[in-house]
């Protein structure tokens, strides 16, 4: 690179560094049944989202269209080939100035899956590295497919893993054994036809009861009295499918604002958790990690609530920007508890990041993101009749014997989850693989060994017997969020997210801190070295 492209290249860093500047929350909360405030909570600024740097929507998009007029000199001073092309996803200044912009790239036009990249430069304009999907040179011998392409595929380039190949991507739609709608990508050589990769885009996971205890919900008036349209949130949506299965259904409304009646024979009480968990979940992205909407952007997800007929899961589906609920197996025990409602948005939010790809070891850290900051929303609520903890689907009883779906602090106790990282994890079904990387975060912010925290006794193991000392939730999650939004790629395994993360803890408490140490020690207790 010329010194003039590195001026150039220096000073449009540093301007699109500028742009991505603090923002605050605002909003008001209207009218609904409630035993408690859960107002202050919402609005409070904490430490951490201070620590992580604050980028509301309007700054964000200044500084997307800004990296976006930069990314040839971005893909020049990285080395791109002269066929290569970056398109910027996100931008995100943190709390020191540094400021991460993510890229996908295409290869003469085509997308280039498995090609993401995120940059890291300093307030200064001097590059703090690079961190990239892949290492493999981007180039193919020929952009003319050797077999014809099915009717609905378009070609791409597969980066995903080994050599770059010329390929199709095609979506098979359908439905999952469990009744979840299925979009299936399938990618396969357009040379030879064969298979190299394939992945669900429909993203599921379950959690606890239905029930919240009465609690404030954000609604408006509308034509038909009151709707459940949170306008403090972005305007989310909460919509009855009423046993649909496509579609948005029918927005939920009521004469009064006074919302269901708790029991899942009224069908608003479904969509009165939903609500609120929606409602909780954006407040702690906005106050815990300055995020300004799932994607970043301000935009609000939606939600609906009775899907199909007994069906017992929830699912995040990124191309309605949606989370969908079913009434579970007696059509009257909707999965719409606060952390389900966290997981399913939280899918969204690695979708907005990452995009860590939902098979092999990247699927698990993709769901285990979504256990993590599922559960962290329900310690957020502080909600009396749902307590945080760390039990995925305690109340819903989907074993019918009162144990929990799935443990953080000793994940195999569920009879199919990892508690270590091994060789063949990555063959496991993602909500298994993800044990290791939810054993992790138990130990990153409890430690390991026996304990009672709010009147749930844990007791979790390490790999090497070590004993592991806990930096508190915040902490944690605040070094997962840094490592997801900044580190991680697509394809990210473990070992890529020991080092995402050890580099989270850096920025975030520094080399020689107590808080990298854990993260280090708590790896290690999970196998990952």
């Amino acid at each position: 690179m010329t010194p003039h492209m590195n001026a150039r290249r220096t000073a449009a860093l540093t301007a699109v560094a500028a742009m991505v500047v603090v923002g605050v929350q605002t909003g008001t909360a209207t009218a609904g049944p409630s035993s408690a405030d859960d107002t202050a909570s919402a609005a409070r600024t904490t430490a951490g989202a201070s620590a992580l740097g604050v980028n509301t929507a309007d700054r964000r998009g200044t500084a997307l269209r800004a990296a976006q007029a930069d990314a040839s000199a971005a893909a020049e001073s990285l080395g791109l080939g002269s066929q290569e092309e970056l398109i910027v996803r996100d931008v995100i200044k943190d709390a020191h100035g540094t400021v991460h912009t993510r890229y996908e790239r295409t290869y003469a036009g085509l997308p280039v899956l498995g090609g993401d990249l995120v940059t890291h430069t300093a307030a200064d304009g001097t590059s703090k590295g690079v961190d990239k999907a892949t290492e493999a040179r981007i180039a193919v011998p020929s952009t003319q497919p050797g077999l014809k392409a099915a009717a609905n595929a378009r070609k791409v380039v597969w980066a995903g893993s080994g050599k770059p190949a010329l390929a199709f991507e095609t979506v098979r739609k359908g439905v999952q054994e469990d009744g979840t709608p299925s979009r299936l990508h399938i990618i396969t050589d357009a040379a030879t036809g064969k298979r190299l990769h394939s992945f669900e885009a429909v993203e599921t996971g379950t959690g606890n009861s239905q029930y919240s205890g009465e609690v404030t919900l954000s609604t408006s008036q509308g034509g038909q009295g009151f709707e459940l349209t949170d306008g403090d949130r972005g305007g989310h949506k909460t919509y009855d499918l009423n046993q649909g299965q496509t579609g948005t259904g029918t927005l939920v409304t009521d004469a009064d604002d006074t919302w269901g009646d708790g029991t899942g024979d009224d069908r608003q009480t479904a969509a009165v958790d939903a609500h609120y968990g929606a409602a909780k979940t954006w407040d702690f992205y906005k106050s815990e990690l300055g995020r300004d909407g799932i994607a970043g952007d301000g935009r609000a997800a939606y939600s609906r609530v009775h899907f199909g007929t007994g069906y017992v899961n929830a699912f995040w589906d990124d191309s309605c920007f949606c989370m969908t609920y079913g009434d579970g197996a007696d059509d009257k025990s909707a999965l719409t508890a606060i952390d389900v409602a966290g997981h399913e948005m939280s899918h969204g939010l690695t979708a907005a990041t990452a995009d860590l790809d939902y098979a092999g070891e990247s699927g698990g850290l993709n769901e285990a993101t979504s256990d993590i900051f599922g559960t962290s929303v329900e310690f957020f609520a502080d909600n009396a009749t749902d307590p945080g903890d760390y039990l995925i689907g305690e109340k819903i009883d989907i074993n019918g014997d009162g144990t929990p779906l799935r443990y953080m602090d000793k994940p195999s106790k569920d009879g199919g989850s990892a508690d270590y990282w091994d060789s063949g994890v990555g063959d496991l079904d993602v909500h298994y693989s993800s044990g290791v990387a939810n054993h992790f975060f138990y130990l990153l912010a409890e430690g390991s060994g026996a304990k009672t925290i709010d009147g749930v006794n844990y007791d979790s193991p390490t790999a090497d017997g070590s004993t592991v000392t806990g930096i508190g939730r915040q902490k944690a999650y605040q070094i997962w969020y840094k490592a997801l939004s900044v580190y991680m790629t697509s394809s990210t395994d473990y070992a890529g997210a020991r080092v995402a993360t050890e580099k989270a803890a850096t920025d975030l408490f520094g080399a020689g801190s107590a808080e990298l140490a854990a993260v280090d020690a708590a790896w290690t207790g999970v196998n990952v070295k």
